[in-house]
């Protein structure tokens, strides 16, 4: 069974893995290490077995968060793991109040882009040559809350 937490420090070694095998670009264990002591940041992990399968972060200010990363294993994509991260992403923003999250990801990425539509974001622009290696267009995509109570 997969469990969506949060991400730990002891994560690092299992997530940075999977951060090389997916990106051109990826981001530096340090990079992760300032993100996760940061008050403004949620980071998730979806584990099975002591094993991490994936995960997600977001930045938040106010009310509004700004995800920086969803990133499932190889071996492991298209199994619905990036789906519950994103759906528990949602979750636990929404309860720290955020209204908003808006994110980035690569025009040519229709898998993610689909996943993002079913968890009720929209696209709502495009940021030109945002990606580097290689130069891509990013589609920009927000999802608003359904004005639950708080």
């Amino acid at each position: 069974m997969t469990e969506i937490r949060e991400m730990q420090l002891d994560d690092l070694e299992q997530v940075m893995e999977i951060e090389n095998e997916n990106f051109s670009r990826p981001w530096t264990e340090t990079g992760f290490f300032t993100f996760l002591i940061r008050q403004d940041t949620l980071f998730l992990v979806a584990e099975e077995d002591e094993e991490i399968l994936g995960y997600c972060g977001v930045v938040m200010v106010q009310d509004e968060g700004d995800i920086t990363n969803v990133s499932v294993k190889k071996g492991r994509q298209n199994h619905g793991i990036g789906k519950l991260l994103v759906q528990e992403l949602i979750r636990k923003t929404e309860e720290m109040g955020v209204s908003r999250l808006f994110l980035e990801v690569r025009e040519s990425n229709e898998r993610a882009i689909h996943v993002y539509e079913k968890a009720g974001f929209v696209k709502n622009g495009l940021r030109k040559n945002y990606y580097e290696d290689p130069v891509e267009h990013a589609v920009l995509m927000m999802h608003e809350t359904t004005g639950k109570e708080r």
